[in-house]
């Protein structure tokens, strides 16, 4: 390659990364509608796919049905629990700052009927300040419940911002459900990268995508909407929030909706209420805690599992730089560095894949 070459060369990738950063800068105010309709795109690929070929190949129209049982299976769904949920959260706050709900009395009951030997250990160790820990306890319950308010208020007053974001997934995902093969194939030309590499990590991302929203999403919903049923039949104040927070808290391993039953049962044991507390630790047990064991390996898959640890570090990590967002975007990024790093250093037995392109390319 000429010296004038390598010039032009050179220039040229200059403003390929330069013009795709200015791109990537102009879509980062709606990233979050980019970022789900692509998603949405990847988990509905298949069926855009087996509509095509039984409406006589006409893509566009197997691309507005597949739109259409988005918004019905999905989306729909997720405004209606929204809006509920945003009301039982309004409602929880004036609840607490009305003194109706008050936190702090509950753990004083629940401490209070602990046995003798229980007081005198707290003691010894010098922790049985009840009055602080009573104050701090009803403080954070009041502080979470403004935050739920809070966010009602800003899901008000940001709706403008929403439809349009709303508007640009839907427009976004239409396209990409009836071009992806198109999309999909040409972006795997411009790659540089070996065939294998390229096969190994669309393949990886398209997993896990698939892995961590069908799967993870549709265990912490059927963990949620029984948490929530549970709670409900016992009569306890704010199901469908405690319901929502369960299923949140699924998507971690190591921590899960236990977080937020166990305490619960705990203090109906301690309170006098055996039955209600007997039945909430079964229930917990043997329904809540038996879905992720039974569904998780059924529409998650064994190939595509990652160690507990790195699953919960990269959610934590992604959800506080990404916000929601990143309980996707977390898990996705170390899902492909542990791929690269697998193309880069295979383990022993396997094929080394960059070795083998390297002979390929002639290097």
């Amino acid at each position: 390659m000429s010296q004038s070459s390598s010039v032009h060369y050179r220039t040229f990738l200059l403003l390929l990364v330069a013009v795709t950063i200015a791109f990537g800068w102009l879509l980062w105010p709606f990233y979050g509608a980019v970022f789900w309709g692509t998603i949405l795109a990847i988990l509905f690929a298949p069926l855009q796919r087996r509509l095509v070929p039984r409406l006589g190949g006409r893509r566009n129209l197997a691309a507005l049905i597949t739109l259409m049982l988005v918004l019905l299976l999905v989306i729909l769904p997720l405004v209606v629990i929204s809006g509920s949920l945003v009301r039982e959260g309004a409602n929880l706050y004036q609840s607490i700052k009305s003194g109706q709900i008050n936190f702090g009395a509950y753990f004083q009951q629940a401490i209070a009927a602990l046995p003798p030997t229980v007081h005198d250990m707290l003691a010894r160790f010098d922790v049985a300040d009840i009055p602080s820990l009573q104050e701090k306890l009803s403080a954070g319950a009041m502080q979470a419940s403004q935050f739920l308010a809070t966010q009602a208020l800003n899901i008000g007053q940001d709706t403008f911002q929403f439809v349009i974001s709303f508007g640009i997934m839907l427009y976004l995902l239409f396209f990409l459900l009836r071009d992806g093969p198109q999309l999909s194939a040409r972006l795997r030309r411009a790659v540089p990268l070996g065939d294998t590499h390229k096969q190994h990590l669309f393949r990886k991302f398209t997993t896990v995508v698939r892995a961590t929203v069908k799967g993870n999403v549709a265990v912490a919903a059927a963990q949620g909407a029984l948490g929530g049923i549970i709670f409900s039949i016992l009569s306890i104040q704010g199901a469908l929030l405690w319901g929502v927070i369960m299923g949140f808290l699924s998507l971690l391993p190591a921590i899960g909706a236990g977080l937020i039953w166990a305490p619960v049962a705990v203090y109906f044991l301690l309170t006098g209420a055996t039955v209600k507390g007997i039945v909430l630790i079964a229930f917990g047990v043997l329904v809540i805690g038996m879905v992720d064991n039974v569904l998780r390996p059924i529409l998650v898959g064994k190939d595509t599992k990652m160690p507990d640890y790195v699953v919960l570090i990269s959610t934590l990590g992604g959800m506080a730089l990404f916000g929601l967002n990143g309980f996707v975007i977390g898990p996705l990024i170390a899902a492909l560095f542990m791929a690269s790093w697998d193309l880069f250093s295979p383990a022993a037995g396997e094929p080394a894949a960059l070795s083998e392109d390297r002979r390929a390319d002639g290097d």
